[in-house]
């Protein structure tokens, strides 16, 4: 069917790397919306001009039919008006014979680049969804780039730390070395326990252990200093 309704068509954008060019068509359902209504309208103009022809002989009916088919259509130009009067006016069979036959050339015009139109949207929805699984892709990437960086940091770090930590065992004292290979070792091992799936339960208890400690250690220290402020007893 012929489609008298304007299509705006959107151009794809120009891309780099190994991302495909965009088509230039539209990637929204609206146009096969528009589609769908436009060949419902065309279906309904077909049908009241085929009736009209049909009872050509009820002038009634035809003007009513024709009232119908005019409704689902824009209102002609001055111009086209004046040159469909003057068609009217000759009545020349050559003349009707000719403006047919250029409605079946543009509508068979119509028809074609509206289906490479729909063809165009079919590839441009296609390269879209190519686009959306790339940059998800290149996303994915990134965040395991900074996680790896975040892990060599930890690593680096625990491996500085534990020849610190040998250096001070074999020239200093093992009592300051050992506690810095420890530390050493614990932030060699933060990326596998971050990654961990227990890593929460693991850091709730280890908050939990910390906050008793602080507490036990704040009660000792005010149970020490009461003891140290009482006076001796007078039989001492």
């Amino acid at each position: 069917m012929w489609r008298t309704l304007p299509v705006v068509l959107l151009v794809g954008c120009a891309t780099k790397g190994d991302l495909p060019k965009q088509p230039d068509a539209p990637v929204t359902p609206i146009v096969q919306e528009v589609g769908k209504v436009q060949d419902k309208a065309d279906g309904r103009v077909s049908a009241a001009v085929a009736v009209a022809s049909e009872n050509a002989e009820k002038p009634a009916v035809v003007r009513a039919e024709l009232g119908v088919a005019s409704s689902y259509l824009p209102a002609p130009s001055e111009g086209d008006l004046a040159f469909a009067r003057q068609r009217a006016a000759k009545a020349d069979q050559k003349d009707y014979k000719a403006a047919e036959e250029y409605g079946k050339k543009l509508l068979a015009k119509i028809n074609t680049d509206w289906s490479k139109m729909e063809k165009d949207q079919a590839e441009a929805k296609r390269v879209s969804d190519l686009k959306d699984a790339k940059i998800k892709e290149l996303t994915q990437e990134i965040v395991r780039v900074k996680k790896d960086a975040s892990n060599n940091i930890w690593s680096l770090t625990g491996a500085g730390l534990v020849v610190v930590g040998g250096l001070a065992c074999a020239f200093a004292s093992i009592r300051i070395g050992i506690p810095i290979l420890l530390t050493g070792a614990f932030a060699a091992a933060v990326p596998f326990i971050i990654d961990s799936p227990y890593f929460e339960y693991i850091a709730g208890v280890t908050l939990v252990a910390v906050c008793g400690l602080g507490i036990y250690w704040l009660f000792d220290k005010v149970r020490d200093s009461v003891k140290n402020d009482v006076p001796p007893s007078p039989s001492e």
